[in-house]
């Protein structure tokens, strides 16, 4: 079917929690899903080991030590049992509207980039996979928050093995920038680059941010951040879901016919806040 493959941060507190259930949700996926977890984190190899995940501990990592996200994909592409992949931050829950996007893909062509936005939602407890109807509450409470992120938020990508084999530029993850790299890369390549959003709801466990020693700032704005916002070239190399090329929408594939007013849209976007700046001043 699939391999899924993530990187976690320490299992401690509630990011363990939210953690363990993403990682416990992907494998009720489908029977022959693969699920590989890069990184020595603490608690890492015993949740591996626990729950029957492949662990992989050795990603490089720069002077700060956050992981390279090269590191990560090339290995996936080299270990992965299937020909197709998907990258997922690991506090996302997936549920089986999301295998169902995949085989209908599957059905259409083989090579291709998916990705899709997520829904937000307050989880703080482990959730009851053995109760029956565990992702009917899960879809419940996506819908009640309702806050689905806009096209910029990416929270998963799938992909054939190979495509971004030793392609990735030296961003680290964990901070911004990276993700509409991936989506910029695709649609260079002249990829189908697909849109699940409006198939699948991909929910995103909220958590603080006190794994940064800067908090919430030192994540979206701090030098390694600002590192990999130059790997995007001004915004050259920057695409969001907007772009994409199709949309699935009620299971059926179908071209993105706005895609052509993306970028004109985000060119009026930066010429308003330059104005407001201005204006500021």
């Amino acid at each position: 079917m699939i391999t899924l493959f993530s990187t976690p941060k320490p299992f401690a507190g509630h990011i363990g929690v939210i953690q363990r259930n993403a990682l416990c949700s992907w494998q009720r996926l489908h029977p022959d899903i693969e699920v590989i977890l890069f990184g020595d984190d603490p608690g890492a190899e015993e949740v591996c080991r626990e729950l029957g995940i492949r662990h992989i501990p050795e990603v490089r990592r720069n002077r700060h030590g956050t992981k390279y996200l090269a590191s990560i994909y090339d290995q996936a592409q080299e270990l992965a049992r299937h020909e197709l992949l998907c990258h997922v931050n690991c506090d996302i829950l997936l549920l089986s509207d999301f295998r169902l996007a995949i085989e209908c893909l599957l059905r259409n062509t083989t090579r291709f980039v998916a990705a899709g936005r997520r829904w937000d939602a307050d989880l703080a407890t482990p959730l009851a996979f053995q109760q029956p109807f565990w992702e009917q509450e899960i879809r419940r409470l996506a819908k009640q928050t309702n806050r689905q992120r806009p096209p910029q938020w990416m929270d998963y990508f799938v992909f054939p093995r190979g495509f971004y084999h030793h392609k990735i530029p030296k961003f680290v993850i964990g901070r911004p920038g990276w993700d509409p790299w991936l989506l910029w890369f695709a649609i260079a390549s002249n990829v189908p680059v697909v849109d699940l959003s409006r198939d699948v709801s991909a929910v995103h466990q909220n958590h603080d941010y006190s794994y940064h020693p800067l908090g919430e700032k030192g994540v979206w704005e701090g030098e390694e951040a600002q590192e990999n916002y130059g790997f995007l070239e001004g915004g050259r190399k920057y695409r969001t879901l907007e772009s994409a090329t199709h949309v699935l929408r009620f299971g059926q594939l179908r071209q993105n016919r706005m895609r052509w007013l993306a970028l004109p849209k985000r060119e009026l976007r930066l010429l308003a806040s330059r104005l407001w700046y201005l204006f500021l001043k």
